[in-house]
């Protein structure tokens, strides 16, 4: 026999005699139920003598048992992701499944403000003719935001809903406003005097829930009427952007209105026979459809807010009733040039409110109509065909110019641009989307370790805040103000 092999013969035995003396190998990894049952084997003199002791074995174990347990997400429900998919197949598509709102949150019978969203679980499919009854009969708000809903309904008698959103969804008409339920797959057949069953319509309230509403939201939908909006004569907000509405109409008895958004519709014509009873009237938009003219603004004399970008305009007109109350116009992506701005109905009046005027992407060359226009605080007039800095001449006599976007013009490509803005304007603080001299210039405190920044920033939010308060405040006092007339008339 050879050293080697006898060098090989004595490991193999002394690790035979090490396997016999313990069950468990060195250096193996057991799992926490078999170093328990190892550890029962363990003769009286190694168990832990003292309360300490024991504590601190309990605790190691509690915190094992703690790490092997894995956090179980639940899945996303991301179905409506494969409506596209299943659009043959009708049973599977996810817009087909019936799911109504109790299905998908527990209601409390107690709160009056119900507020489902969507984006963050899973789909309504389904208002519900019976909804009434699975909430609180004192319902004053109710939010059922990007679901799959196809019809109003249930909502007929909810007489003290205040505010009804249903932003996003695919509901095609305004149904059960004035009271009425409509008749629909649910009803229950209603036996005539003459023996004979059928479903028809029932008004049961008088005009509500539309009579109380004083918020109505349902933008991005399919709606192509808004006329049953006419019962809502309390209504305060109107939100029907992103439908395919053609005409306006069933507003112009709403005296209380204060802000209407028609954004994204078919609209050609602003109708002046409907916006004449809007005497409250503050903001109204009407960006992204395809009006040619501005008009029917002559009666509203408290307009502050004035949308009407990205429709086929070719001038500005028409502003007379707003001289002294506008202070925001946006018209950017339309088709006005110089001439079309210097109407004398329009940017040509001696505005006195008029701090903000858009009119990015249009065909200026020059800035001559905004010269006299004191009280302007904001000027954005990128993408236009303003050349020169005598092009830009007219910002000297606007004093009170806080900001100016002047991007994507040849201008903007000349040597030393913001240099030479500056000094045509020097009450600037903002050129395009960059601040003169960067932020520590304005106080905002970008030296040390950024607690200053915090700071201010804080500072500036309590600010903010504060201004957002007064406004309210006055809105409401305004508000009051204005229902008490109503009433009186």
């Amino acid at each position: 026999m050879s050293i080697e092999e006898s060098k090989m013969n004595i490991v193999e035995s002394k690790a035979e005699e090490t396997s016999n003396e313990s069950p468990v190998i060195q250096g193996e990894v057991t799992s926490p139920e078999a170093a328990s049952a190892s550890s029962k084997d363990i003769s009286n003199n190694d168990a832990p003598t003292s309360e300490s002791e024991i504590m601190k074995e309990e605790g190691e174990e509690e915190q094992s048992s703690i790490q092997q347990k894995k956090a179980v997400v639940a899945p996303l429900p991301l179905e409506w992701t494969r409506m596209a998919e299943c659009a043959e197949n009708i049973d599977q598509n996810p817009a087909n499944i019936v799911r109504y709102p109790w299905d998908v949150t527990d209601i409390d019978l107690n709160e009056t403000e119900l507020t489902i969203v969507g984006t963050a679980g899973e789909k309504i499919t389904r208002m519900g003719s019976n909804l009434h009854t699975k909430v609180s009969p004192n319902m004053t708000q109710l939010v059922l935001r990007s679901h799959l809903i196809r019809t109003m309904e249930g909502i007929g008698q909810l007489k003290h809903l205040e505010l009804l959103e249903l932003y996003d969804n695919q509901i095609d008409e305004l149904r059960e406003l004035d009271g009425s339920i409509s008749s629909s797959n649910d009803d229950k057949l209603v036996e005539k005097e003459d023996g004979e069953d059928e479903k028809k319509e029932k008004s049961i309230l008088d005009g509500l829930p539309g009579k109380n509403l004083r918020v109505l939201d349902i933008s991005y939908n399919s709606i192509r009427d808004m006329g049953p909006v006419s019962v809502c004569a309390n209504l305060q907000e109107l939100y029907i952007a992103q439908n395919k509405i053609k005409c306006i109409k069933g507003i112009k008895h709403l005296k209380l209105l204060r802000k209407i958004d028609l954004g994204a519709n078919r609209i050609r014509v602003i109708d002046e026979e409907e916006l004449s009873g809007l005497v409250n009237l503050e903001e109204l938009w009407l960006g992204k459809n395809k009006i040619e003219h501005i008009g029917g603004l002559s009666t509203l004399t408290k307009l502050r807010r004035l949308d009407v970008q990205a429709n086929r305009l070719t001038k500005i007109e028409n502003l007379e009733a707003q001289v002294d109350t506008l202070e925001e116009l946006y018209l950017a992506h339309n088709g006005i040039d110089v001439e079309g701005a210097t109407c004398e109905t329009g940017l040509a009046l001696p505005f006195t409110q008029l701090n903000t005027i858009d009119m990015s992407r249009n065909r200026l060359v020059d800035t001559s109509p905004f010269g006299h226009i004191k009280s302007l605080t904001d000027l954005w007039i990128s993408g236009n065909d303003i050349k020169t800095f005598d092009d830009i001449e007219h910002l000297r006599e606007l004093t009170e110019l806080d900001g100016v976007y002047l991007e994507y013009n040849p201008v903007a490509s000349e040597f030393e641009y913001r240099k030479k803005v500056t000094e045509l304007a020097p009450s600037l603080t903002q050129i395009d989307a960059t601040m003169i001299g960067g932020l520590a210039q304005h106080g905002y405190g970008l030296m040390g370790n950024g607690d200053n920044l915090v700071q201010r920033m804080k500072q500036m939010q309590d600010t903010a805040l504060r201004k957002a308060l007064s406004q309210k405040e006055e809105e409401e006092a305004e508000d009051h103000t204005t229902a008490d007339d109503v009433k009186g008339e």
